[in-house]
């Protein structure tokens, strides 16, 4: 088989990124539509990633969000998002790079997509071995039992060519 001199996994990884940042700029401007609501999971030591020492020393290596009733400054760019939760009563500010998530689903329409934050832009390739350690925090601040997981598009590592 010819090597892949064009990269398309790394094309098309990104291209599905835009799509994560695409609807969380909208849900920034307009709210949540309808029963949307997703679960985001990433990597919590990837570059650019910003928790509170308390989340980060829960959750060393990563953590799953979720986004429904109650969150707060929302603001997205190019390269990540930045949003206000509820932990535990405790409210708190996450900036998460695009390039540090690992999935994304939304369960009202059984959507969900999966990436390799290793090989994103601006990723440590260094961290191979990844915990299984899942902070669910609804968005009043309580656990959430729900377990993301039908239909997901799982992707080979991508990243953006300079």
């Amino acid at each position: 088989m010819a090597e892949d001199h064009m990269r398309y996994d790394i094309l098309a990884q990104e291209a599905l990124r835009g799509v994560v940042r695409k609807v969380l700029a909208e849900v920034a401007k307009t709210g949540l539509p309808g029963e949307h609501h997703f679960f985001i999971s990433f990597v919590t030591r990837a570059p650019g990633v910003r928790l509170s020492e308390k989340l980060l020393g829960q959750y060393d290596k990563e953590m799953t969000i979720v986004i429904q009733n109650q969150y707060w400054d929302l603001k997205v760019s190019e390269t990540g998002f930045e949003i206000g939760l509820s932990f535990d009563g405790i409210p708190e500010t996450l900036v998460i790079p695009f390039s540090a998530v690992k999935g994304f689903f939304d369960p009202s329409v059984q959507f969900g997509l999966q990436f390799d934050p290793q090989m994103a832009p601006g990723a440590d390739a260094d961290e191979d071995d990844e915990d299984e350690a899942v902070e669910k925090a609804s968005t009043d601040g309580e656990p959430d039992g729900t377990e993301p997981g039908k239909k997901v598009v799982s992707l080979d590592a991508f990243r953006k060519k300079p």
